[in-house]
């Protein structure tokens, strides 16, 4: 398993300091391929059920509907996993796609 402060440090460096309209939109898509099929809105969707279990409705389970995520915090997420939630290799998701991933989801009020 990784060092999550290495993996927070290597998503700091790889974040772009300005995201752009362009960047948003590739986060979108990179959520709607990787990470909506377990956490979108619905009870469908098990990554879903399983954080409304553990929020017990203090925050959302939806990601899309989260107010608290970083993309630092989504870094550490999608590079180490959680439970039953699987690491994702820079094959799968690249440096790029997750810095744009992480911003698109810490910017609700912007989607």
């Amino acid at each position: 398993m990784r060092n999550p402060m290495a993996v927070l440090l290597m998503a700091l460096a790889a974040a772009p300091h300005g995201v752009n309209a362009q960047d948003l939109a590739h986060g979108k898509a990179v959520y709607d391929l990787w990470c909506a099929p377990c956490h979108a809105p619905g009870r469908k969707h098990p990554g879903t059920q399983a954080l409304d279990i553990v929020y017990k409705g203090e925050k959302p389970g939806s990601l899309e509907q989260r107010l608290d995520l970083t993309p630092e915090l989504v870094a550490t997420f999608v590079r180490t996993g959680v439970s039953i939630m699987p690491f994702f290799r820079k094959t799968e998701i690249s440096d790029t796609d997750l810095a744009d991933l992480g911003a698109w989801l810490s910017k609700p009020l912007e989607r």
